[in-house]
């Protein structure tokens, strides 16, 4: 068993996005937080089922990304020019 990290987005449509950082391109979207999670479990599974078969490297989480928010004023936008 592994673990890896799923970032998730809230889509305009109401429904979300999952990327999975630690794995290139494993990518999904679901209606529902947990259907977009349940998705992602099998996204991650496929993707290092693939690997194996090409006899690709089979790619760890050695440590999860710190996400973080920060705040910026609009403005500076406009500082920059």
């Amino acid at each position: 068993m592994s673990n890896y990290t799923v970032v998730l987005y809230k889509d305009a449509d109401g429904g979300y996005t999952a990327i999975v950082p630690a794995l290139p391109g494993c990518v999904t979207e679901g209606d529902t937080l947990e259907e977009t999670l349940t998705l992602a479990q099998e996204a991650i599974g496929l993707y290092l089922e693939s690997a194996e078969a090409h006899n690709e490297e089979i790619l760890e989480e050695a440590h999860p990304p710190v996400i973080a928010t920060v705040e910026v004023e609009y403005p500076a936008k406009a500082a920059l020019r």
